[in-house]
């Protein structure tokens, strides 16, 4: 029997002469290590990412840390997440085919992954930043979430196996409690490791802070995050996981799938959009972004729609689960009573996720992991502006989302916070 060597880290010079000896990678880049040029290209918060290329062709090497990156080894975390992000790899491609980078190999004692180098692709977060408007993003994503998260769930796979899978994504337990923390309570009262990025925000965060219908709001999402296990979640799908050309369209870094509410992956992507929009002002160095905000809003309005339009098509033509099922409407005739059921379906998860998203809005502003939408702004002043805004704007969608009927509702008042002349 092989030894199991113990995990070690890589690093840009032991990468070739650990993993020269892998036959998948070197026989998609080339044998001759001595050719192999590494790159270390992590810039998210929890793992390491190479860079992999060779004289016949390239790849990514993604491993896992037993530690917090963007903290350090006083946060200690388990390297299993690696695996949770391996299965949910494995089940997205298959449930929605082309939507995420393919997987050439995984090892588990490792805790790492050799998949697809995507290029020319950027991370969509640089892309919208940039100010570039990118034609297929609404489509590609909204299918992928309709399909993924409807072909997840009890709607569509057979009870036996979303069990299985269900009692699999369980143990993702550390990944989930970092969710339940830093997204729905630190925000909400002085943890240690919160920061906002000026004082001028500190008479808005307080109010915040001392917003009883918020912090309830925000706690009763946090309620149904942990206990409503609808389906397998991205469970980190925002604009920093989706890489991107013109054409293309990948979801990439699903380690903290679960089993969780619809509404999260979908609240959590559309939070991205509605912050980048509020972002653009501090963007415009090379001139006015009226038509990039304008494209914003459109993307929203437009992923909304294929998201329920694929839905409702799954809903018609898979629904093969034990939820809602046919035999008790369409194999007797009552095709409006599965019409019915759709409507509720989608409209539980309208409201939930306008809940969700503006708790992503918050945490991203007020909580430990910031995002570059903002943080790029260099424009102190600008900057405080730019955030008050979209955290007026998240509270309003956290509280009131059971009397917002439309996305265009939204974005209607995405815009008049938008005008506003103060913070």
């Amino acid at each position: 029997m092989t030894q199991k060597l113990p995990f070690e880290a890589l690093s840009v010079e032991t990468l070739p002469a650990r993993l020269g000896a892998n036959e998948v990678l070197s026989a998609r880049i080339g044998k001759d290590t001595s050719r192999w040029k590494v790159r270390e290209v992590g810039d998210g918060n929890l793992n390491l990412v190479f860079i992999v290329e060779g004289a016949t062709g390239a790849a990514v090497v993604k491993q896992a840390l037993p530690y917090v990156r963007l903290v350090g080894d006083s946060w200690p975390l388990p390297l299993k997440r690696s695996f949770f992000e391996y299965h949910a790899l494995t089940r997205q491609e298959a449930r929605a085919p082309g939507s995420v980078p393919a997987i050439y190999h995984f090892d588990e004692g490792q805790a790492l992954i050799i998949m697809e180098y995507l290029s020319p692709h950027i991370i969509l977060r640089r892309a919208l930043i940039e100010g570039r408007q990118l034609p297929n993003i609404a489509r590609d994503i909204g299918l992928f979430m309709a399909r993924t998260l409807f072909r997840g769930s009890d709607l569509s796979m057979v009870t036996k196996g979303r069990k299985a899978d269900l009692a699999l994504f369980a143990d993702n337990v550390e990944l989930c409690d970092i969710t339940e923390n830093l997204v729905f309570s630190d925000p909400y009262f002085d943890a240690k490791m919160n920061r906002h990025t000026s004082p001028q925000l500190d008479s808005l965060v307080a109010e915040l802070r001392a917003d009883r219908d918020l912090k309830v709001e925000a706690q009763r999402l946090k309620h149904l995050f942990a206990a409503n296990a609808e389906t397998l979640l991205h469970g980190d799908l925002h604009s920093g996981s989706i890489m991107v050309t013109d054409q293309e369209t990948r979801m990439i870094d699903p380690e903290f799938a679960f089993y969780g509410p619809m509404a999260f992956d979908v609240g959590m992507l559309l939070a991205n959009f509605w912050m980048s929009f509020f972002s653009q002002r501090g963007h415009e160095q090379s001139g006015k972004r009226d038509a990039m905000r304008t494209y914003l809003l459109d993307v929203a309005v437009e992923t909304w729609a294929v998201f329920r339009t694929e839905f409702s098509h799954l809903w018609r033509t898979e629904r093969s689960g034990m939820l809602y099922q046919k035999s008790l409407f369409e194999d007797q005739g009552d095709l409006l009573g599965a019409e019915q059921a759709l409507d509720y379906v989608l409209h539980s998860i309208w409201t939930d996720l306008l809940g969700f998203a503006g708790i992503e809005v918050h945490r991203r502003i007020l909580g430990l992991a910031h995002n570059a939408d903002f943080e790029t702004i260099a424009d102190e002043d600008m900057r405080a502006t730019c955030e008050a805004k979209a955290l007026k704007f998240g509270r309003h969608l956290a509280v009131n989302r059971r009397q917002i009927h439309s996305i265009d509702e939204v974005n209607t008042l995405a815009a008049l916070i938008e005008q506003e002349s103060r913070i």
